[in-house]
């Protein structure tokens, strides 16, 4: 029963570390703003990039919808 409890112990203070270790103290400062507003730390990327990357998946799939790509699977839209 011991071992079940050190076990339980060790296991509650690992998630209280990996908990406390994500927390931001300081909030992002104004001048760290611009950094994180430039275009290229966007997660799609840039719109053009995207759209040809969605109709080349709906032209594979051979369906349309799902991804606002209008248009059969041919690729001829």
């Amino acid at each position: 029963m011991s071992a079940r409890i050190n076990a339980v112990r060790a296991l509650l203070l690992c998630a209280a570390a990996a908990g406390l270790s994500g927390c931001a103290l300081t909030p992002v400062q104004p001048w760290e703003k611009g950094e994180l507003a430039r275009p290229d730390m966007l997660i799609q990327g840039d719109g053009l990039a995207t759209r040809f990357n969605e109709h080349i998946y709906a032209s594979k799939e051979a369906a349309s919808g799902g991804s606002a790509v209008g248009g059969g699977g041919c690729g001829c839209n």
